[in-house]
């Protein structure tokens, strides 16, 4: 069976709804979990974040829904590993929204930088770049606790991978 290009366009349009289960204001579209649509053998690739990902099961049943309501009950949903999802794929859209919900997103190009390199982060508040990392672990896996010194509020950093 081979998906037509029609078809693939609206599933893709199904899911560019579809938020991610951690970060609501992003779409798994925009996040870069939905690599696209593969039309021979038909299927939907995503691709979590990383591999322990607590919300892969959440993400596989919501990206399903979106393709049954679509009419594409026989196109199945595959994850996909390799290559691994990286920070690169999030969408400037995307960027947008993670900053506009008080997450610092991750700069482009992020995945060729080490984890520890000196790149100031800017607060998604205040845009103030005198922050400081607080706690690597924040409140998903995902992200890292910051904190502004400008404005003094805390916010989730999302990590560089």
């Amino acid at each position: 069976m081979q998906l037509s290009a029609e078809g693939a366009e609206r599933i893709l349009a199904a899911l560019e709804s579809v938020p991610d289960p951690e970060i609501p204001a992003i779409s798994l579209m925009d996040l870069g979990v939905i690599r696209g649509i593969r039309r021979e053998p038909p299927a939907v690739l995503i691709t979590p974040t990383y591999s322990g990902c607590p919300a892969t099961l959440v993400i596989e049943r919501a990206v399903r829904e979106a393709v049954d309501a679509a009419g594409y009950s026989d196109v199945p949903v595959e994850t996909v590993l390799a290559p691994p999802w990286t920070t690169d794929w999030i969408t400037e859209r995307g960027r947008e929204h993670l900053r506009d919900y008080g997450i610092a997103p991750p700069p482009k190009g992020s995945a060729s930088m080490t984890l520890k390199a000196g790149a100031p982060v800017a607060c998604p508040r205040c845009g103030s770049d005198e922050t400081r990392e607080v706690s690597r672990f924040g409140s998903t896996p995902c992200k890292a606790q910051w904190q502004c010194r400008a404005c003094l509020e805390p916010f989730d950093h999302f990590k560089c991978h």
